[in-house]
């Protein structure tokens, strides 16, 4: 064993191949050689500092602030957050930044920390409470960022692809997830818009809609397929989430290699293939979702926490009825 300043050992690393990349970019492991002995070396970004002093000069710190796209109030960009390399060799961005301005007080509860809490929501607290919710979301101009990008007014170099199906309920739009950074194929993260507007999430899927589902997931593996190099169709998983950010249904389309976050956890997300095994099973073409319990996780801070589940919960009523 080596009995050099382990100080030392980390510049005589001379590098020969990366073995891996994890998903998110945040970690990779080198293979090469210290003195002619073979080594490995595990990269991982260290945690941020949050010493006040350091977090109210950390705007100024960033340096290379570079635009990737904006709609409505939200924004997106890369920075860097190292010294300036050289001409030759520029130091690349490490940090991907997320502004949302003017942010809302249910912004800032949405990324503050909170408890979460299971709840069990049944197709009669869905219609008595739940959808009148999302309804007046949907009146209240929260969609206006996904309808801009819909029709074409905002947004539009971010958009993958655009369909053009012979029957225009059919067609959808194909965006990166704003958490990817568009180059790690293994944390490929894509979203499908639907362009119809009758369908706000998973709940107003029916039997009925079975046909259509399939071919939209058939349609969309060979879209990313044609888009992404090396990626075949069992490389992918298709996902919705219940309770979504917004109510315009979307379809998550993941790498497998992505780390499997809250995002894709147990009381976030439904596996599009057991949505469309389960409506297939139904009796009806009318029967769907709206007609089985669904189960997820909610913040304390959230409104339908607050607004429905606690007072449900306490045996008070809901705020929000139809």
């Amino acid at each position: 064993m080596s009995t050099s300043n382990p100080n030392t050992l980390i510049t005589r690393f001379k590098y020969q191949s990366l073995l891996r990349q994890d998903s998110a970019g945040r970690r990779i492991i080198l293979k090469g050689t210290i003195s002619g002995q073979p080594a490995l070396l595990l990269v991982e970004r260290a945690a941020f500092d949050i010493d006040p002093a350091y977090l109210n000069s950390f705007p100024r710190l960033v340096t290379h602030v570079n635009n990737l796209g904006d709609n409505d109030i939200y924004r997106w960009y890369m920075a860097n957050s190292l010294p300036d390399g050289t001409l030759d060799q520029p130091t690349p961005p490490d940090l991907k930044l997320n502004l949302i301005y003017p942010c809302t007080e249910a912004h800032v509860a949405k990324y503050s920390f909170q408890q979460s809490r299971v709840v069990v929501e049944t197709p009669e607290i869905y219609a008595k409470y739940v959808r009148p919710y999302m309804q007046r979301c949907r009146e209240e101009g929260r969609l206006n960022w996904v309808f801009n990008i819909i029709e074409g007014r905002t947004e539009q170099e971010n958009v993958l692809f655009r369909s053009k199906e012979t029957d225009v309920k059919d067609d959808y739009l194909l965006l990166p997830d704003l958490n990817w950074d568009r180059k790690t194929i293994g944390g490929l993260h894509l979203l499908a818009l639907v362009e119809r507007r009758d369908l706000w999430s998973v709940r107003d899927l029916t039997r009925g809609d079975v046909k259509w589902l399939r071919h939209l997931r058939a349609t969309l593996v060979k879209t990313v397929e044609g888009l992404y190099e090396g990626v075949e169709g069992d490389m992918l998983k298709f996902y919705v989430h219940y309770q979504p950010t917004y109510y315009h249904f979307h379809i998550h389309i993941v790498h497998v290699d992505l780390d499997p976050s809250a995002t894709q956890g147990v009381g976030k997300a439904i596996s599009l293939d057991n949505v469309i095994s389960q409506l297939d099973t139904m009796s009806d073409a009318l029967t769907g979702m709206a007609d089985v319990d669904l189960m997820y996780t909610l913040g304390e801070a959230s409104e339908l926490w607050t607004k429905i589940f606690l007072p449900l919960k306490v045996g008070k009523l809901p705020e929000v009825t139809g």
